[in-house]
């Protein structure tokens, strides 16, 4: 395999800097040397075999990686000029500008109202008007609204897989974020519920920054602007989604793409 990598260093104005990331699970090392930026307000995917980094990466992003013992990270992961890597950062703080999604809907086993303001709880806020205004609009940003709204007191756990997905977006979003995780958000899901994530993300992108990682390419062709591939904790490639798929630089992501290879 080549060691050549494609970046994208002329994005302007990137609200992710990531320069020679390493990361280690003991002796064991995960991540070699990845570096790239990622644009603002836009959708990036990253593509890849099982087991090649995806999910690791997207966790140093917000932390989740501090969760695992004997974990180690070397190298620079910058958020609009903060250096997340930072072990003074205030990691509660960091996650509620980087919000996350997970493969599994996760919704809590409380109220649909309760499931949406479990963010602003925590971060002290008790104004029922204010909570009030949070629950409605992430919901109706989330793209469930009409669907819960005669039922917000009712647990959250009564809803459908795809339905349950929205309300974790509408979950991370009300707490503000800049940007959001997505972690194979529509592996669990049918065809129907996939779609409807799938054109929230694209009506999302206008208003915050999203990176997902999933193992559907006609998934990240459909709904990302950049499309990164990764093989054995490298990355290979990272240009413009439709360069991915129609021209890439290297043979490799070409064979991943054609099915040749993954």
């Amino acid at each position: 395999m080549t060691k050549r990598i494609s970046t994208i260093s002329e994005i302007a104005n990137p609200i992710v800097e990531i320069k020679g990331l390493n990361l280690f699970y003991g002796d064991s090392q995960a991540l070699f040397d990845v570096s790239f930026n990622i644009p603002r307000q836009m959708v990036t995917a990253l593509i890849g075999p099982s087991g090649c980094g995806k999910s690791t990466l997207i966790r140093c992003l917000n932390r989740m990686n501090d969760l695992i013992n004997g974990l180690r990270t070397e190298g620079s992961i910058k958020i609009d000029g903060i250096e997340v890597l930072d072990p003074e950062l205030d990691v509660i703080a960091h996650r509620y500008r980087v919000g996350m999604v997970f493969q599994k809907s996760n919704p809590f086993p409380k109220s649909i109202y309760e499931n949406v303001i479990f963010g602003l709880r925590i971060a002290g806020i008790k104004d029922k008007s204010v909570l009030d205004e949070a629950v409605e609009q992430s919901l109706k940003r989330a793209a469930i609204w009409e669907e819960v709204k005669e039922r917000l007191h009712k647990s959250a756990m009564g809803l459908s897989g795809g339905q349950m997905q929205r309300l974790c977006i509408a979950r991370a979003i009300a707490v503000n974020p800049e940007i959001i995780l997505m972690d194979e958000p529509c592996s669990a899901l049918d065809p129907r519920a996939t779609a409807a994530i799938e054109d929230l993300i694209r009506e999302l992108r206008s208003e915050y920054t999203i990176i997902i990682v999933t193992h559907n390419m006609q998934q990240a062709a459909r709904v990302s602007d950049y499309t990164a591939y990764m093989y054995l904790g490298k990355l290979v490639e990272y240009d413009l989604t439709g360069k991915i798929f129609t021209a890439p630089s290297h043979r490799e992501t070409e064979d991943y793409i054609s099915g040749r290879f993954g």
